[in-house]
């Protein structure tokens, strides 16, 4: 995927003016936290459940290279193989040699951010394989040739006319109709069939690597996850370091914070754990089993401020409550991750100076910090990635001038109350001439997508002055 995080400006400007996608954004924005709150209303002990999955994350963290170690042990002692890959490009390696010596042609896959954060599909476009995607999400975007938009839902932003038009496109539809959505799923599932009948090796993501018995979770709704790990002879894992957790109690603490932020379920449709390949007599499974492992950058995180960020399970609950992602999706941040945890993530694996706009795509609202399950400070790694992008010199040249100008007037209460009477003066005028606002060079991007707010009639220092003085007036009296 090309890194287009760099222009989230310009991808931003792009998404307010798409008509169809304002409502789509809109329902996922409403429906998603309403079903998590729903979930979380059922479950007294989610406070606890959160502080407990926190507090085991950060003795993973501190304990990381052990529990590698002991995690491979185990996979490797249930006929399993464990591999490490610095970056996307030895990953990508690692699953296009163990293709080649499975002679692998054809491959499924089961939703992976990881496999999107190296561009797992084209590496294996690329080597003449053949690659599927079986999530229903991923199946769309597969096919329409675009990115994932959400973490949990990557074709959220496509609406219903939307996906059948591309079917129609893309499928020999023959005497199929697609009038509502049950036929559209019934589609999706006839493609995808053959795919799963004929492939040669699965890949999947994991929700976490359980430590003590090597196992892998899986957590899906459609399973599709489980045709991928299941029905091909090969099964390839491919995860993040951070995904280790040290028991099974431990994985199942995780699944009931995940489930619920996640999709306000109290659990998903399948949850299954895998832990090698077929043994003696059993008739069915893979023949062979891997494990890789990402690092790409995630060592480094661990011995910085941004530690808490290897906490993050994916879960998109960020993304639900954001008023920015709400407005403009998830492709105008331009990479794997959108959202709150992508305006840390991507500046943070991809190089600041390659995103510098993305730690700034926050209203600091404090929504995110509020809703993540795992307590990540969001708001406070994005102010220090501005720090640190101020300090690098990263900052855009106007953005230095206009918060130099914005402190001097803060550090000096003249020129604030002359600042901001100004500028009360001019909203007052610009509120009531709304075609003149949208020639003024420094408003014209702000009101693309928004109305100018009219000021209140009174600043709050002169009402606050007046009551003094009537205070004032009445101990004379």
């Amino acid at each position: 995927m090309q890194h287009t995080s760099e222009h989230f400006l310009q991808n931003s400007r792009i998404a307010l003016s798409d008509a169809q996608l304002k409502p789509v954004l809109g329902a996922v924005s409403t429906f998603l936290p309403a079903l998590r709150q729903a979930a979380i209303d059922q479950t007294p002990e989610f406070e606890s459940l959160r502080d407990y999955a926190v507090a085991m994350k950060d003795h993973v963290l501190d304990h990381l290279e052990t529990y590698l170690t002991d995690f491979e042990r185990a996979v490797q002692t249930r006929g399993g193989a464990v591999h490490h890959a610095a970056g996307p490009d030895d990953l990508n390696r690692i699953v296009l040699a163990l293709c080649a010596q499975a002679g692998a042609r054809k491959v499924i896959k089961g939703k992976s951010m990881v496999g999107e954060e190296t561009n797992l599909n084209d590496a294996l476009q690329g080597a003449g394989i053949e690659v599927l995607e079986t999530d229903l999400g991923e199946y769309i975007i597969q096919q329409a040739g675009e990115p994932p938009s959400h973490i949990i839902g990557p074709a959220l932003h496509k609406s219903k006319a939307q996906v059948a038009e591309l079917f129609r496109q893309k499928h020999d539809l023959g005497e199929r109709d697609l009038g509502d959505v049950p036929q559209m799923v019934r589609e999706a599932r006839h493609m995808l069939r053959q795919g799963f009948l004929e492939a040669d090796a699965g890949i999947t993501g994991a929700n976490a690597l359980v430590v003590e018995n090597g196992a892998i979770m899986l957590v899906t709704n459609e399973g599709n996850g489980d045709l991928c790990s299941t029905l091909p002879r090969l099964h390839i894992v491919i995860a993040g370091i951070e995904k280790l957790v040290p028991t099974m109690e431990d994985a199942s603490a995780l699944h009931r914070v995940l489930c619920r932020s996640a999709t306000g379920q109290i659990t998903s449709a399948y949850t299954t754990f895998y832990n090698g390949p077929r043994r003696g007599e059993e008739p069915d499974g893979p023949t062979a089993f891997h494990v890789i492992l990402l690092d790409n950058g995630r060592r480094a995180m661990r011995a910085g401020k941004y530690r808490s960020m290897l906490r993050c399970i994916r879960c998109g609950a960020c993304l639900n409550h954001c008023p920015v992602y709400r407005h403009v999706g998830g492709h105008a941040y331009g990479w794997v991750y959108p959202g709150p945890m992508g305006s840390v993530l991507t500046p943070l694996m991809t190089g600041l100076e390659r995103a510098p706009e993305l730690p700034n795509a926050c209203t600091s609202c404090g929504r995110c910090e509020e809703t993540c399950p795992m307590r990540i400070p969001l708001p406070e790694h994005l102010r220090q990635l501005r720090d640190d992008a101020a300090t690098a010199g990263i900052t855009p040249r106007e953005w230095r001038w206009g918060i130099g100008a914005a402190m001097a007037a803060f550090r000096s209460p003249w020129l604030y109350r002359l600042s901001s009477g100004i500028a009360r003066s001019a909203l007052a005028f610009l509120g009531k001439h709304p075609d003149l606002t949208r020639r003024v060079p420094l408003l014209r991007g702000w009101v693309e997508g928004r109305s100018l707010p009219a000021p209140e009639a009174e600043t709050f220092m002169s009402r606050w002055q007046r009551r003094q003085q009537g205070k004032s007036g009445e101990h004379r009296l």
